[in-house]
């Protein structure tokens, strides 16, 4: 924002930049709405780049009879994969028996509704393996002879919301990353809200409506910063705040199915390839109390997993193992369940018309959230007396259209590939690595981020190992990246793959090339 860029006027005000308000932020903008969006941090700075990265109806809530939710996701998975199959792709996921956990017929019943709850064109059904012989039996204890296959899958989950927010840019939405809304008081008019920035610059908008998609702090944003012109708080739901962690540990197997892991608890892990050299294994259920951005794993959680990843593999898996973990907050709606893993992942939209309209987002998973964006975006039209038709469905994000390269698509997955054969072809001097990274991370438009390349030294410097300076000029410029830790743990991982003084070397090009005139701003900008 310049100096005279002080003040907005807008028809809806978006509060959260995780995948919720990132999804809302397109859909309304994509609709003709003037839209702001506001996020604390940097995009997907908590629960959405924290996430167990599947794209899944939820096997297990079919435990729990969440018959609704299952067949909402399951329809969601193939729309979803066809929109960005540069970041997301199916995965095959492989279920050891153990009669002691579920007895057979229950596992096939489970997967019969799976494969027949929605339409599947792309996905494979289930069926039964002979572990003895699977190659995903090698890496199993002996003792598991039988298993259970099914299809489900994989998505970058921070690159999904930084697209979402590249498209709601490209609509008209205006997105203002590390920018806090201190406070939003309603009147009958509309809201008055006010901004804050890193740099410690305060901004307002007005807006006809606001929607809180905060996540984590939904309610307390309700309580603290929302309030209508007599200084009232807004808030009438409680959220119950679930801590989720996992962990990255060296391959624990040669193969491209995930595992589902069911352990005497009666919860489930999974075990997934990650990253082409790890294994990502989570997760927990634990209750968190206090400030959402205190989340990290603890020692109980860390000896949880490996112990019941170590049941199933021949080779244990220890805490002296982990090379990286990760720790997210699930904001779930409070249903007085005792099991934090039996509260409902489903998502309710509340609506209030008391004054200027209010939608608050509670609860919510990855895997349907264009399907919450939209009911969100018509909910608002609703309230401001002008519906106004969905769009999203059938419609690529940014990077997923790969016609130009490859023609009409066919499906995800081979596409994807011929798309990586085609950058290459045009591109014969990017080293092949390099060619398929770039190419998942940024699909078609890959020909920006190349445009009047014609060899390796035309994308500059190489500041860390894959990573030049052409790239990271391109993330500053279109991803709000302003600092190391947006490239390498959300924009990518590539910081699992970096040592530390390379991931250092990141730090100090970012810190160095901050677009700013102010030297303090750098130092006081927050890179979570």
């Amino acid at each position: 924002m310049t100096a005279s860029d002080t003040s907005h006027h807008c028809d809806v005000l978006i509060v959260g930049g995780g995948i919720n308000g990132a999804g809302i932020a397109r859909d309304l903008a994509g609709r003709g709405w003037r839209v702001v969006l506001a996020e604390q941090d940097d995009l997907a700075s908590h629960t959405s780049s924290s996430s167990t990265k599947l794209i899944h109806g939820g096997l297990r809530y079919l435990e729990y009879h969440e018959f609704s939710l299952v067949r909402k996701a399951l329809q969601e998975r193939e729309v979803l994969l066809k929109s960005a199959p540069h970041i997301m792709w199916p995965l095959r996921f492989v279920m050891p028996h153990d009669p002691s956990m579920r007895p057979a017929w229950l596992i096939r019943l489970g997967l019969f509704l799976y494969d027949h709850l929605a339409r599947r064109e792309v996905l494979p059904g289930s069926r039964g393996v002979d572990l003895r012989t699977h190659p995903t039996g090698a890496p199993l204890k002996a003792g598991y002879t039988r298993g259970f296959v099914y299809s489900d899958g994989w998505v970058d989950d921070a690159r999904l919301v930084v697209l979402n927010a590249l498209d709601a840019q490209t609509q008209g939405a205006r997105i203002l990353t590390r920018t806090r809304c201190t406070a939003a008081v309603r009147s009958a008019e509309g809201w008055h809200a006010t901004l804050q920035g890193s740099d410690g610059r305060v901004h307002t908008v007005r807006a006809r409506a606001l929607v809180n998609a905060a996540g984590p702090w939904a309610e307390s944003f309700l309580r603290q910063q929302a309030q209508s012109a007599r200084g009232e708080a807004l808030a009438t739901r409680s959220l119950r705040l679930v801590k989720g962690s996992h962990i990255v540990v060296p391959r624990c197997f040669e193969h491209d199915h995930a595992y589902i892991f069911q352990n005497p608890d009666k919860r489930i892990i999974f075990a997934i390839p990650y990253e082409g050299e790890f294994t990502l294994i989570g997760t927990t259920d634990q209750e968190l109390h206090g400030d959402p951005r205190g989340a990290r794993i603890d020692a109980d959680e860390i000896a949880y997993l490996c112990e019941q990843a170590s049941r199933y593999f021949t080779r244990p898996v220890t805490p002296a193992d982990v090379v990286w973990s990760y720790s997210g907050v699930r904001p779930l709606l409070d249903d007085a369940s005792g099991d934090p893993s039996a509260v409902t992942r489903d998502y309710l939209l509340e609506s209030n018309t008391d004054a200027a309209p209010l939608l608050s987002v509670w609860g919510g998973k990855i895997t349907t959230f264009r399907k919450l964006a939209e009911d969100a975006a018509t909910e608002v039209g609703r309230m401001l007396g002008d519906t106004r038709q969905p769009w999203t469905e059938g419609r690529t994000l940014p990077g997923g259209d790969f016609s130009d390269w490859i023609g009409p698509a066919r499906r995800p997955d081979t596409d994807f590939e011929r798309l990586v054969l085609q950058v290459q072809q045009r591109h014969p001097w990017l080293p092949a690595p390099l060619a398929r990274r770039l190419a998942r991370a940024y699909g078609s438009r890959i020909a920006e981020l190349l445009h009047g390349v014609r060899d390796l030294a035309g994308l500059g410097a190489e500041i860390a190992p894959g990573l030049h300076e052409a790239e990271l000029h391109y993330l500053q410029a279109t991803e709000w990246a302003t600092c190391a830790d947006d490239v390498l743990w959300r924009r990518s991982k590539l910081g699992l793959h970096y040592t530390p003084a390379q991931r250092q070397q990141v730090h100090d090009w970012m810190a160095a090339t901050l677009p700013t005139t102010d030297p303090t701003t750098m130092k006081a900008s927050p890179c979570n």
